[in-house]
């Protein structure tokens, strides 16, 4: 147990690893600065260059880079500029520590979670043209993350899982 922004809790952590699924999340925050994602994603990338750990499967979020604008008009007009702009502009710099790491990685974006039960099956999109809004299971989002672990078909990408 430690601090996730400490490169030695993180290097023990990942010692004798093959892969990493990064699930950072944080609280809305309306009115402050968000740098936690950005922060632990910066210094879980050099822990896992030290470690010689490649894989990197990382969930960020319907509203993270191209995707914003495709959550609906709830979320993209009010939930997203009230409640998440701070939290997704930290996404966004999340992101762009993994697409620059050199590492092989997938960046995940969930639409909007549920509790439900899962259904099996998602839809994984890179082109969001006529997308807007939808929903997933958590249940859902985990199967696909841990299926990212060994496969290769969306390395380098940022597939959007929807149903």
């Amino acid at each position: 147990m430690g601090d996730a922004r400490d490169p030695k809790v993180l290097r023990e952590a990942l010692r004798g690893r093959d892969a990493v699924v990064s699930a950072l999340g944080t609280p809305a925050s309306p009115f402050r600065q968000v740098t936690l994602l950005s922060e632990v994603t910066r210094t879980l990338v050099d822990a896992m260059k030290a470690e010689g750990v490649a894989r990197l499967v990382a969930i960020t979020g319907i509203g993270a880079g191209d995707s914003r604008g495709h959550g609906g008009f709830a979320f993209d007009r009010l939930i997203f500029p009230l409640l998440l702009r701070h939290v997704y502009a930290d996404k966004d710099r999340q992101e762009a520590i993994v697409r620059r790491s050199g590492l092989d990685w997938v960046l995940v974006r969930p639409a909007v979670l549920s509790d439900k039960a899962g259904r099996g099956a998602v839809r994984a999109l890179t082109d969001l043209s006529g997308f807007h809004g939808g929903s997933i299971t958590r249940e859902d989002v985990a199967r696909f993350v841990l299926d990212q672990v060994d496969a290769d078909a969306w390395l380098g990408r940022t597939p959007l899982i929807t149903w």
